[in-house]
């Protein structure tokens, strides 16, 4: 996984300055959400990687499945990627361009685990502390999990917080037997 996104970011960081600069990085992000998507179909990814095809030929099959949704630039750098055989790394790229347009843009994900509902104030008193709290606008998603008991835990990119009783409870039995 690691050498995929390393392989993969120079691609992502140069869609992503080539899209900042044009002022179009919605456009690049629906056109790279789209490849994505086709490039991960198991047939097409089959088509991708065999050696029968040429680098033009899977370039032609996959601006042709995308019809009119890619411009010029983003035809040309499916081009660039076939052309280096990095076809099968557009998911990767596609997520790597997603995060740093999230960067960017100064938002981030964040979900939320519970054992209950959340209210939809204390979701936006939630997402309002986290917002302050990471400097940057913060887009909530909430699912229940029974298996926490109670409170609550958050994953806000690489962060994790564990407001959890099972977390707590599995905190203390460390420190008792430490």
């Amino acid at each position: 996984m690691a050498e995929l996104t390393t392989t993969a970011r120079p691609y992502a960081r140069a869609a992503f300055e080539l899209a900042r600069a044009e002022g179009q990085l919605d456009l690049w992000a629906q056109a790279l959400g789209l490849l994505a998507a086709v490039s991960g179909d198991d047939k097409i990814a089959g088509l991708i990687h065999s050696p029968t095809l040429t680098a033009a030929g899977k370039s032609d099959l996959l601006k042709g499945l995308c019809g009119d949704a890619l411009g010029i630039k983003q035809q040309n750098f499916v081009q660039t990627l076939a052309d280096n055989k990095r076809l099968g790394l557009l998911p990767e790229v596609n997520r790597l361009f997603l995060a740093f347009k999230a960067e960017h843009d100064k938002t981030l994900d964040v979900e939320v685990f519970t054992a209950f509902e959340m209210s939809p104030e204390w979701q936006a008193k939630l997402a309002s502390a986290l917002s302050s709290k990471l400097e940057c606008r913060v887009s909530l998603t909430t699912q229940l999990d029974k298996s926490l008991l109670g409170g609550a835990l958050i994953r806000a990119g690489d962060t994790v917080i564990d407001g959890s009783v099972r977390g707590r409870l599995a905190k203390l039995a460390v420190a008792m037997h430490a």
